[in-house]
């Protein structure tokens, strides 16, 4: 009897990989999703493409050309130390989606393993798991951003560690939440009963059935790391000269807004906006094929 219901209950644990193509049309289905990839594959192509075609230095000051216009030989004009922004544009793109996709697919691991140990656990360590959380998550997310950075030398590695130190948090409550309802599934017992080991437990019949959740989750994650390194390159507090970034050529260019240097503004502020709802849109069109598959 028990192998029975073992057999049937597992095929509805594989539900999410057969549904897969169909999953895949409905996400493609959304016109917003459509664009938010478009929209994801021209910022990757123009950062990491771009500087092997535009083959300019990010870094070289053409002194002579100080606070330029846009023009022939500087597409969008040079800012007041004589940068191409064009270049700079470039390059700082690689970093910022560097960092944004490397903090959300490090907070993702660290949450899915910390929720899904805290959830399997149960008891007064799940408890104590929990309350570590809610503890940390009492913090201001920038308070503890903003001492890391500061007590350690800010680099690509460093803001990476920086940024994810906070996103696991919520991704740990959620994965934790889905664990407690799977694990009290039939199959799951079945599972124990049979005597399989809890991390084949973990990998094989749970993990499976939240991780188009958790995906969604990490997904938006990518958009808020992009946003927080900007917000903290804009303090003057991101990678440290004469790596650009987004928002450091932002913080540079604010300088100047009132001098109809347009040029170094605009470039910078719409690359941040384009990544944040590029990103924003892939998520909902997750989240709607997610939703749809579970009605």
């Amino acid at each position: 009897m028990i192998n029975q219901t073992l057999i049937l209950e597992e095929m509805e644990a594989q539900q999410v990989v057969n549904e897969r193509p169909d999953f895949m049309r409905r996400f493609w289905k959304s016109g917003t999703t459509k664009i938010g990839t478009v929209l994801l594959l021209f910022l990757i192509l123009f950062s990491f493409v771009g500087p092997l075609i535009y083959r300019h230095s990010a870094i070289e000051a053409h002194l002579l050309y100080t606070d330029a216009p846009p023009s022939a030989r500087f597409p969008l004009g040079t800012d007041s130390l004589g940068h191409n922004i064009l270049a700079q544009l470039m390059v700082g793109g690689q970093s910022s989606l560097e960092v944004g996709f490397a903090a959300a697919f490090l907070s993702m691991v660290i949450g899915i393993l910390y929720g899904m140990i805290s959830g399997i656990i149960g008891g007064w360590v799940d408890t104590l798991m929990m309350r570590i959380v809610d503890i940390i998550l009492a913090i201001p997310s920038i308070f503890i951003l903003l001492f890391l950075n500061v007590a350690f030398q800010p680099n690509l590695i460093i803001m990476i560690f920086v940024l994810a130190s906070t996103a696991w948090l919520g991704v740990s409550r959620l994965v934790r939440a889905e664990v407690l309802t799977i694990k009290n599934h039939v199959y799951v017992e079945a599972a124990h009963a049979l005597g399989a080991r809890t991390w084949r437990i973990m990998i094989r019949y749970m993990l499976p059935n939240f991780l188009g959740t958790v995906l969604v989750a990490a997904t938006l994650g990518i958009a808020d790391a992009i946003l927080a390194m900007a917000g903290l390159s804009f303090l003057g507090l991101g990678l440290p000269p004469p790596t650009p970034n987004w928002g450091g050529m932002l913080s540079d260019a604010m300088n100047y807004m009132f001098q109809n240097s347009w040029w170094m503004i605009y470039p910078p502020g719409i690359a941040i906006l384009t990544s944040q709802v590029s990103i924003n849109l892939i998520g909902d069109g997750l989240r709607n094929a997610i939703e749809t598959r579970e009605r």
